[in-house]
């Protein structure tokens, strides 16, 4: 760039509203992104995080299918369980906008429109693979084969998701319909191609290309395999009929492909962020933060979107002439779990919002062991074990340990205020200990913030540890407990350094632990915490009143491990098992006569309002109208839903049994659900519109 940055436009990849949030997704790209723009903001540097739904994809049309639904009703429901579920985690996005949205299909289409009116765009008739039983030509997700560079046979149209090549589906060998599962046959069509070959030559992108040089090495390594083997031409439309309409004459049943129409998200999102009057914090407008090379626009992505933000949509913006280019591409490699590669088919997969509820209030310890194990520049592997031993030896016995000895301790020997000091140690040992311990401070809180400068968060992290390392040091080394006996003013001196050293933690921590961070600093008693204290020697001053000691962190228990192995396990067996479901259903209860039966009130009901029980990880507290009245049903269904996604659902409920009183709130019936031996439950309710209060019979 060859102006000075004076705004960051940070941007986390758009997640597919077809699933809720996992792991790897977190471990990808949104805690890194999440990470880096804290630090900048402690720097006192304006930034714009930006992200949203991508809610056009063929995954999205796919699930609609499988599940019978619209795909309108596919991204509404993973739209809410992801937003919701990365604010509760902690990631401060600026805005998170959807690509459903109008302002989305009128800038996509604008910027679409320039580009063609501009002769950007090669037209061209191709032979596309067509499915005949399902009457359509098959977008590129909509075709897998084997990859021919790895033989993947899982590959799809677009991308081999094992080696990472980008492909066109006519390269899969054995290609087969992920609709009817049959081999498609070839049939003419006509799309609009940007000529990536073309722009490949041209001293624009020469010049743009050279900035791969200050990359990470897995992102330049990646894109120079790539242009080695020369660039081909790629459809920017599509057979489909739900994205964004293509604003043009004779383009009639098509849609933009949905990596031109996916990046562009970015720029709508940024647009609503500044119209909606959300940018309180930083100056406007929008365009300033896309067209003025003052600013560094910054994408984190996973390894398989490489190509489309490295390659494909800086093409885009410099065809379209108006908009920077990226300054940085910080992609990571892929997490694994327990030995095997996470898939959301499969199931195989650590759900953010499912981990939310088995571990509330521990947004932090994952947040901590994810940055531990970033797959920075190779794949890396999350397991249960390590999250436990890392939590457990890290966090409660070296983080958390050293906070709660020094404000336990001030607390007992000075009422909770800090110290006032004399003079410096005279003690040799206590000098010695004094010094080891500074030296360590400072170095390790340099080395992070050069570190964060350069998004090496793993390395940032390890620094962060090491610091309350060295404070752990410095106490066993001075045993403060044993020298008040005999030396109280050194006691005071070791106290207040160690004080010091605790809000120094309070400061560092705040971009890889936000909550964590705001309980130590009201622990401290403190605020307005910044940045640029880590380099001063005292931030708490003598007489300065400490708040209240608390625990910042419990171990993770053997039983909470091992209820989630199983969990797992149960996943594998039900993957590998071929007999069919019903072999693993619990057996017949005894019969029961009629009568029995007849005086069940069974009646339809519609979800009005869902919302989590306080304090109690299985409930969730629902109103249900019946038709004739509207009632408050408690049901232990918080693993298996999140609120946002029973509202307007039908379910049977019993409705005349008899009210009781869980938690302090009386349920007035109970939802019928089905559930089976793999942990899965299911609401029964009525498949097709029904009126609430209508009797099941």
């Amino acid at each position: 760039m060859s102006k000075e940055v004076k705004r960051y436009l940070v941007t986390a990849a758009l997640p597919y509203a077809n699933g809720p949030v996992h792991i790897g997704h977190l471990a990808g790209c949104y805690l890194p992104a999440d990470i880096y723009v804290r630090f900048l903001k402690e720097k006192g540097k304006d930034v714009v995080f930006i992200c949203g739904s991508d809610e056009h994809g063929v995954p999205i049309t796919i699930k609609a299918k499988k599940e019978g639904i619209t795909p309108q009703q596919v991204v509404d429901k993973y739209d809410g369980i992801m937003k919701n579920a990365f604010k509760e985690f902690g990631i401060d996005f600026s805005y998170y906008g959807r690509t459903s949205s109008k302002t989305h299909h009128d800038t996509a289409q604008e910027f679409f429109k320039t580009l063609y009116d501009k002769g950007v765009f090669k037209e061209e008739i191709t032979q596309q693979y067509f499915d005949v039983d399902a009457n359509q030509f098959l977008a590129d997700r909509y075709i897998t084969g084997t990859c021919p560079r790895c033989g993947n046979p899982n590959a799809y149209g677009d991308q081999c998701e094992k080696c990472g090549t980008a492909l066109s589906p006519t390269d899969l060998i054995n290609p087969k319909s992920a609709l009817s599962g049959n081999v498609p046959v070839l049939k003419d069509t006509k799309n609009w191609f940007l000529p990536m070959g073309e722009i490949q030559q041209t001293e624009q992108f020469q010049q743009y290309i050279k900035r791969f040089e200050n990359w990470k090495s897995n992102i330049k390594g990646q894109c120079n395999s790539w242009l080695n083997e020369g660039l081909q031409n790629r459809a920017m439309t599509r057979d489909l009929d739900w994205g964004v309409p293509v604003p043009i004459e004779g383009a009639d049943g098509k849609v933009l492909y949905v990596w031109f129409d996916a990046p562009i998200g970015y720029i709508s999102a940024t647009k609503e962020f500044f119209e909606k009057g959300n940018s309180d914090s930083v100056e406007g407008p929008w365009i300033k933060w896309w067209q003025d090379d003052e600013t560094a626009l910054v994408h984190f992505i996973g390894k398989d979107n490489i190509v489309f933000h490295a390659i494909i949509f800086p093409m885009m913006l410099m065809t379209h002439g108006e908009y920077i280019l990226p300054s940085n591409v910080p992609a990571n490699e892929f997490l694994n779990l327990e030995g095997d590669k996470i898939s959301t088919s499969r199931n195989w997969a650590v759900w953010l919002h499912e981990y939310l509820i088995d571990f509330p209030e521990r947004q932090d310890e994952l947040r901590y062991v994810l940055t531990s194990i970033a797959p920075e520049t190779k794949d890396s592997e999350f397991t249960w074990k390590d999250y436990q031993t890392r939590v457990n030896s890290e966090l409660v016995s070296i983080f958390g340990n050293f906070v709660n000895r020094v404000l336990v301790l001030c607390d007992k020997y000075y009422g909770g205020i800090v110290p006032s000091v004399s003079g410096n140690y005279t003690d040799e040992k206590l000098v010695a200990a004094s010094s080891l311990c500074s030296d360590q401070v400072q170095k390790n809180l340099q080395e992070m913030n050069e570190n964060l400068e350069v998004i090496k968060l793993r390395d940032a992290l390890s620094n962060f540890i090491n610091v309350a390392r060295a404070g752990n040091k410095f106490l066993a080394d001075t045993e403060p407990w044993k020298l008040i006996k005999t030396d109280e003013e050194s006691v005071k001196k070791i106290l207040f350094d160690a004080l010091q050293i605790c809000a120094k933690l309070a400061i560092a921590s705040k971009p890889f632990l936000p909550h964590t961070a705001g309980k130590l600093t009201s622990m401290l008693n403190l605020n307005n915490l910044n940045w640029n204290q880590l380099n001063e020697e005292t931030i708490l001053n003598f007489g300065h009143q400490l708040g209240k000691a608390e625990i910042l962190y419990k171990q993770v228990e053997d039983e909470e491990i091992n209820k989630q192995l199983i969990r797992l396990d149960e996943i594998k067996k039900a993957n590998s098992q071929q007999a069919p479901i019903t072999q693993s259903l619990q057996e017949l209860k005894p019969h029961i006569h009629y009568e029995d039966f007849e005086k069940l009130d069974l009646r339809v009901g519609k979800v009005v309002e869902a919302e989590k029980v306080p304090k109690a990880d299985k409930l969730l507290k629902l109103t249900v109208d019946l038709g004739f009245e509207k009632r408050t049903i408690l049901s232990g269904i918080a693993e298996y839903y999140q609120p946002e996604e029973l509202l307007g659902k039908l379910v049977t409920v019993v409705a005349n049994l008899a009210p009781r009183k869980i938690r302090g709130i009386e349920s007035q019936g109970m939802l019928l659900m089905a559930g089976n031996d793999f942990g899965k439950l299911f609401s029964v309710g009525p498949d097709q519109d029904i009126e609430p209060g209508s009797v099941v019979k």
